[in-house]
């Protein structure tokens, strides 16, 4: 393999949805980069590769390497490995150290928020966590923002106005950031995404009822959290999906096939031949609730 044909392995090939022949390939190729180079692009996404497929330490690895490397978004990354314990062990001084070292970052930002917020390695500090998200809001809001940051600023503005007795304004939050997540996930279907999707679901539900004449596919996070039976279309055909009570939980059966024991599980894994759900949820069309409580 040469320097040319790597990259050029690297720019056919998207890590999202790759075959595990594919994934091969596209890590091969960008092991060969790192080394011919030492570009630590190539080393954050490598990482990134990895992150998306649990295989956090790798991650990290590559992670560490585009950091000893100079590159700084690498350290809101490693904020991440540490503050959530993906290797198995949570250290939130290293996180608070890592997002600190990206001031410029919206994303480290809102994580040290959150620190603050929940006083870990930090003391707890209600009023900085809601200035700092306050501040970001006003970022993100913003056309010109270069990151792609509105659902995570948005649900946590939500949050606070809820606590604040703003009902309205945090709906309308809500529903903005869901529109956003909605064609993020439809581009990148990395689980970090759908768990902030199933969170922004169960705020909007505890503020609203479900109007079942307008739903859409991430509706289901709160539908089938109790027995019933959902339709919808996709390129001329009707598919359906249920939730089924089953000793004392709710499990979920797609197409009258294939069993999912959560929500998130469905979410994760249900198909349409070999494309997700979630990868076509802006094309799924006519969703109706045809049964409840069976």
């Amino acid at each position: 393999m040469t320097l040319n044909e790597a990259k050029s392995i690297f720019r056919m090939l998207s890590r999202d949805n790759l075959s595990d022949e594919d994934f091969f390939l596209y890590t091969e190729a960008g092991e060969f980069i790192i080394e011919a180079t030492g570009d630590p692009r190539y080393m954050m996404e490598l990482g990134g590769a990895y992150y998306d497929r649990r295989n956090f330490d790798l991650a990290l690895h590559y992670y560490e390497m585009a950091a000893r490397a100079g590159f700084e978004p690498a350290n809101t990354a490693l904020g991440y490995i540490w503050y959530y314990g993906r290797t198995g062990k949570t250290d939130y001084e290293k996180a608070f150290r890592y997002f600190s070292a990206c001031p410029g970052s919206i994303n480290a930002r809102y994580k040290i928020a959150d620190m603050y917020r929940n006083g870990y390695y930090v003391p707890r500090d209600e009023q900085k966590y809601i200035s700092i998200i306050e501040t970001l809001y006003a970022l993100v809001s913003q056309d010109t923002c270069p990151e792609d940051l509105q659902p995570e600023i948005f649900t946590r503005l939500a949050r606070i106005r809820i606590n604040q007795g703003k009902k309205e304004e945090a709906l309308s939050l809500l529903r903005q950031a869901k529109k956003r997540l909605a064609l993020r996930i439809s581009e990148n279907q990395f689980f970090g995404n759908l768990s902030i999707m199933k969170h922004l679901i169960l705020d909007m539900y505890s503020l609203t009822r479900v109007n079942e004449g307008e739903i859409d596919l991430f509706d289901l996070y709160e539908i089938l959290r109790r027995p019933s039976r959902v339709s919808f279309r996709y390129a001329g055909r009707q598919h359906t999906v249920q939730s089924v009570a089953e000793d004392g939980r709710v499990v979920i059966q797609f197409d009258g096939g294939k069993w999912y024991r959560t929500t998130d599980d469905f979410f994760e894994r249900a198909a349409i031949g070999d494309v997700h759900l979630t990868e076509i949820c802006l094309e799924l069309t006519d969703f109706e609730v045809t049964a409840h409580g069976e």
